[in-house]
């Protein structure tokens, strides 16, 4: 065991380390190509010369290791089936494309989650019985495998809860701002400068969209494809419709944001009610283990004098 596991430790270091060096360096190289994107056009004297001292100063893991990474994660995409990298492109926008990876990185991230549980089962395998070991080996694969999703799903969800919570305020400012006079534009950016998060976050976007030349119903139209709360694409819906048909947008306003109302008060009772249910289990568990702690001492003495 002492031999197997100073090189298996090392592995497994070299392996995390190589990940994290690599994972930065396809952030920072991602940010670096963006930035490139925004410079362009502008005209800078010796450009050639000016571009190839730029990257040279990049550092290693942007230049040599990154690529090699990303062509390792488009070849790991031809094996999966098709469609999941659509899907997983989805749910990464979902949960707000957390680190700014891509499907690619994403499969590449999986691989490493699942050789280091086969690298930690190498090194805690020895000290265990031959049947523990394939259990062992299932439980830290299928967890160093199924964890990341288990991560993004549960992103995807506190962004989601976020951004519920949030819709039913930023309605009531949207509607107190209109009626006050303000366009609708205007109010919406007064109402993202007041109410931070990543539902504002989504609606500066989309003004974003429509400052460039985008039509405001294909920004909302965009925005509903970024998220996964069905009440807010059917406030988006609504306003594309008023925008279609010409319909007052201070009334679409007030009666979506009276429909948020009573919908966030159903929620909380829903959730109130279902409360004492779920008391249920943990109440049943704690007698039980109250009773087995009152009624076990007598049940061992009556067994050892009827034995007896």
């Amino acid at each position: 065991m002492s031999d197997l596991a100073i090189p298996v430790f090392s592995s497994f270091l070299a392996i995390a380390a190589a990940a994290y060096y690599v994972g930065n360096g396809i952030t920072r190289a991602r940010d670096l190509t963006r930035d490139r994107l925004a410079r362009y056009g502008s005209r800078v004297a010796n450009q050639e010369e000016a571009i190839r001292e730029r990257e040279l100063k990049r550092p290693f893991a942007d230049r040599a290791l990154a690529p090699v990474m990303e062509r390792l994660g488009r070849i790991a995409a031809r094996l999966t089936p098709v469609g999941w990298i659509n899907r997983t492109e989805k749910r990464l926008m979902f949960a707000g494309n957390p680190g700014n990876l891509d499907a690619n990185s994403w499969a590449v991230l999986k691989v490493f989650a699942a050789v280091s549980s086969v690298l930690i089962w190498f090194f805690i395998q020895g000290n265990l019985p031959g049947s523990q070991k394939i259990l062992t080996f299932v439980l830290l694969l299928g967890g160093g495998f199924l964890g990341p999703d288990a991560f993004l799903n549960r992103k995807i969800a506190e962004r989601s809860d976020a951004m519920l919570r949030q819709l039913p305020d930023i309605l009531d400012l949207l509607v107190i701002s209109v009626e006050a006079g303000l366009g609708f534009d205007q109010a919406l950016a007064r109402v993202v400068k007041t109410i931070p998060g990543p539902l504002s976050d989504e609606f500066q976007r989309m003004m974003t969209e429509t400052r460039v030349g985008v039509a405001r119903k294909d920004a909302m139209r965009n925005l509903r494809d970024r998220t996964d709360v069905e009440e807010l694409r059917v406030f988006l819906l609504a306003m594309m419709q008023a925008d279609t048909y010409g319909v007052s947008i201070s009334r679409v306003l007030r009666v979506q944001a009276d429909e948020m109302r009573i919908k966030r008060r159903q929620r909380a009772q829903e959730k109130a009610y279902a409360a004492p249910v779920k008391l249920v289990g943990p109440l049943m568990l704690l007698i039980f283990a109250f009773l087995t702690i009152l009624l076990g001492p007598a049940g061992l003495r009556i067994s050892d004098t009827v034995i007896f």
